[in-house]
């Protein structure tokens, strides 16, 4: 049989570009290496709570098109992020607002906010930001960098605040007035019964095959004329949708792309109906491994009987660990173009996805670029 794609990867763009191609009467098949779908998004029932089985996956956009599109496959609850930093035994509200610079100091107006700020920054007289701590101070002052910033930065980068760029922070904004959600777009919300849901019904009719590897599974044949790759099995595929890391399709031909990974540490706790009291909460001090715990059933405004929580902890990525952030620095982003002109030489792949774009996508823009890229098929 001959398909005219084979997207690698179930993630939110494999299965958005699927289902567009599906809707054309194309023929396609999806594989993805793990033995399920919906890629970091997926989500897995334990103790009737949907747990975020690759941490916490908060939809968020401010495009209607989009807005609408995902809720053709799910029906949104109306969860909105509100995180809390946890540093020392003080609790203090994120996003930087109002409630966070009441509890650190005690002021009540945004002129208080701003001038206590303002006095930390002057005091610093940083002109020329040399890393991220001098670009983090001169940003924020004294006070919510050392609390809020420096330690939760360095667990996340796994490296002392002086030894990043300062190119990594261009902003870190501050808002003066009592409003703790954490986006300011306007659609926000998490889908009714999970993110697998959700994928599983953009991927309807869809053949799907799970627990498969490209390497694996796929070969280029020898001058085949309007075909990318073949199977084992003999069926051929005009193109192909590549959602993995871009330089493991080229085999590190130029060298590793780097990427901060993550390890998860999940506890169902059965005796235990509450245990944090919010979705997220973030432990923005150095001395704590984890940078942040999940409590899953928040996301969902659960009542179950007991609660799961997860643990994040950074780690550093290895060749074989799963990639979560792209260590987008100078030199990175220079090897990237270096293989994004390699890619060139293989017209009939499709490179999408954070992987496949070497960049950190929200689930929107990723939903956005893979219409965009169906569009043009």
């Amino acid at each position: 049989m001959q398909y005219d794609y084979l997207v690698v990867g179930s993630g939110l763009f494999g299965a958005v570009f699927a289902h567009e191609m599906k809707k054309k009467g194309r023929s396609v098949l999806v594989i993805d290496k793990r033995e399920h779908v919906a890629g970091n998004i997926y989500t897995k029932p334990v103790m009737d709570i949907q747990v975020h089985e690759y941490g916490a996956h908060i939809f968020h956009t401010s495009d209607r098109k989009i807005w609408d599109y995902v809720n053709g496959f799910a029906e949104f609850n109306h969860y909105i992020n509100s995180p809390i930093a946890y540093y020392k035994g003080e609790l203090y509200n994120l996003p930087f607002n109002m409630n966070t610079f009441n509890r650190m100091w005690g002021v009540v107006t945004p002129d208080e906010a701003k001038a206590r700020i303002a006095s930390q920054i002057a005091s610093l007289g940083i002109m020329e930001p040399k890393n991220l701590e001098e670009q983090a101070l001169s940003l924020v002052g004294t006070d919510v960098y050392e609390k809020l910033v420096k330690g939760y930065t360095e667990k996340q980068w796994g490296r002392d605040c002086k030894e990043l760029p300062a190119f990594i922070i261009k902003r870190l904004p501050l808002r003066f007035t009592y409003d703790n959600n954490y986006f300011n777009d306007r659609y926000q919300g998490i889908p009714i019964g999970g993110y697998t849901a959700m994928v599983e019904k953009m991927l309807e009719g869809v053949e799907v095959r799970t627990g498969v590897s490209y390497r694996e599974f796929a070969r280029e044949p020898e001058n085949a004329d309007g075909v990318a790759v073949a199977d084992a099995a003999g069926n051929t595929y005009r193109r192909v949708v590549y959602t993995g890391m871009l330089d493991e399709y080229f085999d590190y031909r130029l060298g590793h792309l780097e990427y901060r990974s993550l390890r998860f540490e999940t506890e169902e706790l059965p005796g235990c109906d509450n245990y944090q009291g919010n979705a997220v909460v973030n432990y923005t001090e150095r001395e704590v491994p984890y940078t942040r715990v999940i409590e899953h059933k928040h996301f969902a405004f659960g009542t179950q009987r007991g609660t799961v929580i997860t643990r994040e902890y950074p780690a550093e990525w290895h060749e074989g660990d799963e990639p979560y952030y792209p260590l987008n620095d100078e030199r990175n982003n220079a090897l990237f173009e270096r293989y994004r002109e390699l890619a060139k030489t293989k017209p009939y792949v499709i490179f999408g996805g954070r992987l496949g774009q070497y960049r950190y996508y929200d689930m929107d823009k990723v939903i956005g670029a893979a219409l965009e890229a169906a569009e043009a098929e």
